[in-house]
């Protein structure tokens, strides 16, 4: 560079294909298109939700002469009843609008397009950005031969395929201790809270309780942010429950972990778990909701929690869960747990359909609440003389 600071760029803003995933997660949370690159191709995608008409018109035009498609997810395609097992591209109306669009990347019930085809990498490196971005996993995308020179003004950001596939290990090795205090809690609970942060800004506490001996397992409980229960005390799930319930235990024990994680809605974010909750009430259960919307049922990756033990010195722990996956992902990632203690919270009208899918289909293990419902499926409907 000609004012001579060329040499301070890597050092200063760090990997350039990194700092560019960095910046088109800003651009797809403010709802603007990025370029996906391969190196030899390129595509222009756009998420869906959030574009009104105007967007839509201003994108068609930047795709032409082409027109652009949606780009979904394998689990989205098979709620629409396309047989697939990959994201595939589908064939959009001329005519089509941002609402008919984003009601076939969202509703329980849509009519599919007329044409589906397997989507490339760029395409499905798109969703995944989305997903980072708590966007929905849907996108206009515009044909690879297509994608415009990068001369608009401010210039479209570009984004590498190849390095978006290394950004999630990359930015787990970013994380920073940023703060700690000490933070007394209700019932006389004291408690340190260390604060975490990584280079996009994602944020995780470790609330330590008490004093844990780290020369032996300590108690932990991994916890996902949910503002309904964890704060309003929200009826349709049982983090809430489970969380003041962790508190307590650690207390009794003499001091324990609370990680607790930035993954709103099993990792989808609070928009889209609002949109599951949408799905739900009119009769989907929580597993199916969510991969009606195109995520997988469970999102989160508990490698972040694993990262945050160790830079606390904690590596063998007691979890304190019903959730499987919690133990093979912190096992996966080098943490010992040398055992697991259940978490069982009050089952309630709202919150039993749900229970009974984690335990069911998500393989949360809730032996009570299985048995409530193996009864209740036993009992005779109202009204009803059962044979004798």
């Amino acid at each position: 560079m000609r004012n001579g600071f060329g040499h301070l760029g890597p050092r200063l803003l760090g990997d350039k294909d990194h700092v560019g995933v960095e910046r088109g997660l800003a651009e797809f949370r403010a709802g603007r298109p990025v370029v996906i690159s391969s190196g030899q191709e390129a595509i222009v995608a756009l998420p869906i939700d959030g574009t009104d008409d105007d967007r839509l018109a201003a994108f068609r035009s930047l795709c032409a002469p082409a027109s652009p498609r949606l780009v979904v997810t394998a689990r989205r395609a098979r709620a629409l009843d396309i047989d697939t097992d990959v994201p595939v591209l589908l064939t959009l109306a001329p005519t089509a609008d941002a609402e008919s669009i984003y009601a076939l990347a969202s509703d329980a019930h849509a009519d599919h397009a007329l044409a589906a085809s397997s989507a490339g990498a760029g395409a499905q490196a798109a969703i995944e950005l989305a997903k980072f971005a708590q966007r929905l996993p849907a996108l206009l995308v515009s044909e690879p031969a297509s994608a415009p020179p990068i001369i608009f003004d401010p210039p479209l950001i570009t984004v590498m395929e190849s390095a978006l596939r290394r950004f999630h290990q990359e930015v787990i090795r970013t994380l920073t201790i940023a703060g700690d205090a000490q933070v007394p809690l209700e019932a006389g609970v004291a408690a340190r809270f260390v604060v975490f942060r990584d280079a996009i800004g994602g944020g995780a506490v470790a609330v330590i309780v008490g004093k844990p001996d780290f020369s032996r397992p300590v108690p932990v409980r991994v916890h996902s942010a949910c503002l309904t229960g964890d704060v309003f005390g929200s009826r349709r799930c049982d983090c809430g429950d489970q969380l003041r319930l962790a508190l307590t235990r650690l207390k009794v024990a003499g001091g324990g972990i609370i990680l607790y994680l930035d993954q709103e809605g099993r990792g989808l974010g609070l928009v889209n778990k609002m949109r599951a909750y949408k799905l739900q009430d009119g009769g989907l259960d929580t597993v199916d909701a969510n991969t009606t919307l195109g995520f997988d049922d469970d999102e989160r990756d508990y490698a972040v929690a694993a990262r945050m033990l160790e830079m606390i010195g904690c590596t063998r722990v007691l979890l304190l869960t019903n959730n499987p996956a919690k133990l093979d992902s912190l096992t996966d990632a080098g943490i010992e747990i040398t055992a697991r203690m259940p978490l069982n919270t009050p089952i309630n009208s709202d919150n039993r359909r749900y229970l009974t899918a984690k335990a069911r289909r998500a393989g949360h293990l809730l032996d009570g609440v299985l048995a409530e419902a193996e009864a209740s499926e036993k009992r005779p409907e109202p009204g009803l003389v059962p044979p004798t």
